[in-house]
């Protein structure tokens, strides 16, 4: 039998991940991020998320009765090459969607995998080149009043439904939100772990943004 450990709080990643069609449980990552100070953005994402995955396995203990697959991810917003992580309060994150506003940017997600019985480790990083619409400052406002800003990079979610706050994407939606599920099931196949994936919802899911990986792997 085999399971997944996700090395993060995420409540998105924890949405995602349970797509793949495998039991996993979550352990929190608690790690120092900005002691990664590398300053490629998309590198610095892949750090990160190798950090993450450390520390989880760190915690568990040296044996297992079954296979266990660590997954640990952390996405970068990047502006003109500048990283903005996780607003630290209201005025930062307004100060981060005035940025964004009208504007392109990349978004980073770099994910590792880790196979605890065998410690072999797959790696990948998405970048996805976002394009945001032009929104008003009483829409900021608003949305940076409701909280949901607060724990996500660059302080906005593709995902809301209100706010809605991207018109274009070039790279997987999925990715954009934290975990490319496309992604991990690549990885997943280096790591020889048959693929349990609900291909379905994972073709819903991208509805309004067919993603790459979906159409380069023929589903």
């Amino acid at each position: 039998m085999t399971r997944f450990v996700l090395a993060s709080q995420s409540p998105r990643r924890r949405e995602l991940l349970s797509l793949s069609g495998y039991p996993f449980q979550v352990i929190v990552a608690a790690v120092d991020e900005a002691s990664v100070d590398h300053p490629d953005p998309a590198e610095n994402s892949l750090q990160t998320a190798r950090l993450k995955a450390q520390a989880v396995i760190d915690r568990l203990p040296n044996k297992a009765t079954e296979r266990v697959i660590i997954v640990a991810a952390d996405t970068i917003v990047s502006l003109d090459g500048h990283m903005l992580g996780k607003p630290a309060d209201a005025a930062e994150a307004t100060y981060m969607l005035k940025g964004l506003r009208d504007r392109d940017h990349q978004v980073h997600t770099g994910m590792t995998l880790v196979d605890l019985e065998t410690g072999k480790e797959a790696t990948a990083v998405h970048t996805a080149s976002v394009f945001m619409r032009s929104y008003t400052d009483h829409e900021i406002e608003s949305y940076v009043a409701s909280g949901d800003a607060m724990d996500k990079a660059g302080a906005y979610a593709i995902q809301h439904p209100q706010f809605r706050p991207v018109t274009t994407l070039d790279g997987c939606y999925l990715g954009v939100m934290g975990l490319s599920v496309c992604q991990l099931l690549q990885l997943l196949h280096q790591l020889d772990v048959p693929t349990l994936a609900d291909l379905r919802s994972l073709a819903e899911a991208h509805e309004h943004y067919p993603c790459p990986l979906l159409r380069q792997s023929g589903i």
